[in-house]
C-alpha cells in the first residue's frame, strides 16, 4: 500500500457544509479583513490532522510528535483567523510517518506501523490529513534486577531496590523514557543518602518475538560523603550571614542532593536574588577524606522597588478612581529583611455605577494602607516572622439599586497580623494572631446610634500543599489550601466562633495548548456569641436594637460571601448568599416607611454574610498566541444563613468566557459570566435571597476584571 491516499469530499456534502455554516464563514471573512494571512497560490492549508487506530497510546501525544499541524483556530471555529495558515507539505508528512513509528517504539510498541497518510481535499485551498496507525502488541518488562546492592547498608539497599521496582514495574510496557529515567531515580536515591559519586548503568535485553524485556541496573555507589566548606559568589554588598543561615548546610553532615535542592529554594524564598544555583563540587578523583565542597552562585535582583500607578473600578456597586503607590526594600536595615508599604488612596463617585449612569453628587474618600515587615531565619534557619499592620477607610456599598436618599455607612479599620511561616518542600504553613478594630461612621446621613466599635481577635492557621508545575500558569497538578480561624474565648474580642475553609484545585492538560482547571471549596462558620438574628431572618419584626445591630455587624465581618472575579463570575461581589434588611444600613426608617420604600423597584435587602459556603468551578483555558489566551468556564456556589447547611439545590450556575493577556505582574483577565435561566435556585428564590441585578438591557450577566487567574 502506498504511503499516501488521496480522497475528494463529495460535492453535495461540501455544498451542504457550506450552507450550514454560511454565517460563520461570513464572520471569518470579516475577521480576515483585519489581518488574516491568505493561503499562498498553489499551496494547500491543513484544516485538520487526526490519528486513526490509536487506542493504547493517546492520539494527542502522537500529534505532539509530528510536524504536520492543523491551522490555528480562533475559539476552535475559524481556521487561520489572525494566525498563519499551516501549509501542507507531502515530504514533511512522509517524514511524520517515520516519526510516528519512532514514537511508538519509544513507548514499547516495536511492531507499530504508520500505515498511511491520507490527504482529503476539501477544496482547492484546504485539505484534511489523516494518519492511520496499526499499534500491535507492546514489549513488556518481564524482570528487573538491581546489581551492586551488596556494597550498601541494608536500609539504603532496600530503598534503592524499591525505587527501581517503582520506576520499572514488571508487566508494564517497556518505555524508553521510563527506562532512562529509572537510572536517574536510582542514582538520586543514593545521592540523597550520602553517596555523592554514585553511578548507575542500565541495560535491557529485548526479545521482539517473545515481546518481553529483561532489565539490569548496575549500581556503583562509591563511598559515603559529607558536606565540606561553602563558597558563595555574587553577594556584592549584601550580607553573607542570612544566606548561610537560609542554606542550613553544615560542614560534616552527610551529603544529600535533597538538602541542596531545599537550600536553593530557601535562598530563592528570601526574595532578594533573581537566580540561585547551589551545586556540589565533585573533583575527580574524589578526595580521600570524602568531603564535598558546595558552590553557591547568586544573582541579586533589585533591592529597592518603587511602584506608582492608578486605576478605575466601575461595577454594579460603585465607581471609584484610585491611585496605587508602593515602596519595598529587600534588605531593610540589613539582614535581608523585607519591608513593604502599599498605599491605595481613592474616591468613590457616588451614586454612579453600571446600573445607574448619572452624574455623581457625592465624593466619598477611601484609602488602604498596608505595611509588612518580614524577618528571615526567625527561631530556626527557614522560619520567617512577619508583622502586617493595615489601616483602611472604605464605604460600605452593598446595594446595587439603593432607594433615594439612602444612607451611606463607612468603616475606619485597623488590623494587625503577627506570626511565622515555614515552607517544607511543597508544604507551606503560616500561623498568626490577628487583631481587627472597626469604627463605623456615616458618609451620607447619620450613623445608626446602635452601632459601636467592633473588636475581633483570632489566631489563624493557613496550610497549603502545592503540586502544580507552575504557580502563575499551571498546566498539571493539584493545589490544596486550608484556612482555620478560632475567634474569641481566651483571645478576647466580641466575636466567638470557629471558621474553616478547605479549597482544592486541580489542573489537567488536554493538549499542548488546552488546560482543564477545576476548583471546589466549602466553608463552615460556627458562631457562639452571635448569629441568632441572622438565622431567624426576622425582617417582619424589624426594630433597631443594639443586639440586632451587633448580630448583623459581626456576621458581616465574619461570615462567608460568594460572587465576583475569583468566585462566581456570573454575579457581582457578594452577590450570592443571604440578603436581609440590615438595621444599621437604614437607621432612621420606621417599619411603615420601610415597607413602602423597599418594594417594587427598590429592594432594600443587602448581603448579610452566611455560615455555610460551597463553591465549584470548571474552566477550560486555551493558549492562543504569545501573551494572549482565552477561557470558557462554569461557576456554581451558594452561601446559606444556617450552619452546616450545604444547599445543592441553590446552584447559582453561571457560564461564560473571557480573555487573558500576560504582563510582568501576571495575566490581566476579563471574564463575562451569564446566569443560566432556571439553574439559579431550583424551585425559585427562597425568602433569604434577592434577585441579582441585571446588566443594562436586562441581560443577566456580570463582567469582571482582575490580575491573575481566577484560581
Amino acid at each position: 500500500m502506498t504511503a499516501f491516499e488521496r480522497a475528494t469530499m463529495p460535492g453535495s456534502r461540501s455544498r451542504s457544509r457550506v450552507s450550514s455554516v454560511a454565517w460563520l464563514a461570513g464572520a471569518a471573512a470579516l475577521l480576515s479583513v483585519v489581518g488574516c494571512n491568505r493561503v499562498p497560490p498553489g499551496r494547500l492549508a491543513v484544516d485538520d490532522v487526526t490519528v486513526r487506530g490509536a487506542k493504547k497510546v493517546d492520539g494527542g501525544d502522537v500529534l505532539d510528535k509530528i510536524a504536520t499541524t492543523e491551522s490555528p483556530r480562533l475559539l476552535g471555529l475559524f481556521a487561520g483567523v489572525i494566525y498563519d495558515y499551516s501549509i501542507f507539505d507531502r515530504n514533511v508528512l512522509q517524514r511524520d510517518l517515520a516519526r510516528v513509528e519512532a514514537f511508538y517504539r519509544s513507548r514499547g510498541y516495536y511492531d507499530a506501523h504508520a500505515r498511511a497518510g491520507r490527504v482529503h481535499v476539501i477544496d482547492d485551498k484546504h485539505v484534511r490529513v489523516e494518519i492511520v496507525v496499526e499499534e500491535g502488541e507492546p514489549i513488556r518488562i518481564e524482570r528487573v534486577r538491581t546489581l551492586g546492592l551488596d556494597r550498601l547498608p541494608k536500609p539504603v539497599a532496600d530503598v534503592v531496590e524499591r525505587e527501581a521496582t517503582r520506576a520499572l514495574r514488571e508487566g508494564a510496557p517497556f518505555e524508553e523514557e521510563a527506562f532512562d529515567k529509572a537510572a536517574g531515580t536510582v542514582r538520586r536515591a543514593l545521592t540523597d543518602r550520602g553517596y555523592a559519586y554514585a553511578n548507575v548503568e542500565h541495560d535491557a535485553t529485548v526479545d521482539i518475538v517473545a515481546k518481553k524485556a529483561d532489565i539490569v541496573l548496575t549500581v556503583s555507589p562509591g563511598e559515603p560523603c559529607v558536606f565540606g566548606p561553602i563558597t558563595i559568589e555574587g553577594l556584592g554588598d549584601l550580607p553573607e550571614r542570612p544566606v548561610l543561615r537560609a542554606l542550613d548546610l553544615v560542614p560534616g553532615r552527610p551529603f544529600s542532593e535533597a538538602m541542596l535542592d531545599a537550600a536553593q529554594q530557601a535562598v530563592l524564598d528570601l526574595g532578594v536574588f533573581a537566580s540561585v544555583d547551589v551545586s556540589p563540587d565533585l573533583p575527580l578523583p574524589p578526595r580521600s577524606d570524602h568531603v564535598v565542597p558546595v558552590k553557591v552562585k547568586l544573582e541579586a535582583s533589585r533591592i529597592r522597588t518603587i511602584r506608582a500607578g492608578g486605576g478605575i473600578e466601575f461595577d454594579a456597586l460603585k465607581t471609584d478612581v484610585h491611585g496605587i503607590f508602593g515602596w519595598e526594600s529587600r534588605n531593610f536595615l540589613g539582614g535581608l529583611r523585607t519591608f513593604r508599604v502599599n498605599l491605595k488612596p481613592g474616591v468613590v463617585l457616588y451614586p454612579l455605577r453600571v446600573s445607574s449612569i448619572e452624574l455623581p453628587d457625592r465624593v466619598l474618600p477611601e484609602e488602604r494602607l498596608r505595611l509588612e515587615l518580614r524577618q528571615p531565619g526567625f527561631i530556626e534557619a527557614r522560619t520567617n516572622a512577619f508583622v502586617r499592620p493595615e489601616f483602611n477607610v472604605q464605604a460600605l456599598l452593598l446595594d446595587p439599586n439603593p432607594p433615594p436618599n439612602a444612607k451611606v455607612l463607612g468603616y475606619a479599620e485597623a488590623r494587625n497580623g503577627v506570626g511565622i511561616d515555614r515552607t517544607y518542600k511543597r508544604f507551606f504553613a503560616a500561623l498568626s494572631h490577628n487583631l481587627q478594630v472597626a469604627y463605623p461612621f456615616a458618609y451620607v446621613g447619620e450613623r445608626d446610634p446602635t452601632l459601636g466599635t467592633l473588636i475581633i481577635s483570632y489566631p489563624e492557621l493557613i496550610t497549603t500543599l502545592d503540586f502544580r508545575d507552575d504557580r502563575v500558569h499551571p498546566r498539571r497538578g493539584i493545589y490544596i489550601l486550608d484556612t482555620l480561624q478560632v475567634a474569641g474565648g481566651p483571645f478576647g474580642g466580641q466575636a466567638a466562633d470557629v471558621k474553616v475553609q478547605p479549597d482544592v484545585r486541580a489542573y489537567i492538560p488536554l493538549s499542548r495548548n488546552i488546560v482543564l482547571a477545576m476548583r471546589a471549596s466549602v466553608g463552615f462558620l460556627l458562631p457562639r456569641s452571635y448569629g441568632d438574628q441572622v438565622r431567624s431572618r426576622s425582617t417582619s419584626v424589624f426594630e433597631p436594637s443594639e443586639a440586632r445591630t451587633r448580630d448583623y455587624q459581626l456576621t458581616f465581618f465574619r461570615g462567608f460571601f460568594s460572587g465576583g472575579p475569583t468566585s462566581n463570575r456570573g454575579y457581582p461581589l457578594r452577590g450570592v448568599g443571604p440578603h436581609d434588611i440590615v438595621p444599621f444600613i437604614s437607621p432612621d426608617v420606621e417599619i411603615q416607611r420601610l415597607a413602602i420604600a423597599c418594594t417594587g423597584e427598590f429592594d432594600c435587602r443587602t448581603p448579610t454574610g452566611g455560615f455555610t459556603l460551597w463553591e465549584a468551578s470548571t474552566e477550560v483555558r486555551f493558549k492562543v498566541t504569545g501573551p494572549l489566551s482565552l477561557a470558557t468556564f462554569c461557576d456554581a456556589s451558594d452561601v446559606s444563613p444556617r450552619t452546616t447547611n450545604i444547599r445543592l439545590t441553590h446552584l447559582h450556575l453561571s457560564c461564560g468566557g473571557g480573555g487573558r493577556y500576560d504582563t510582568p505582574v501576571g495575566p490581566v483577565r476579563v471574564d463575562i459570566g451569564y446566569r443560566i435561566p432556571g439553574m439559579q435556585v431550583l424551585g425559585g428564590l427562597t425568602s433569604d435571597e434577592r434577585a441579582p441585578q441585571t446588566f443594562p438591557f436586562g441581560i443577566p450577566i456580570a463582567v469582571s476584571l482582575g490580575i491573575g487567574e481566577a484560581y
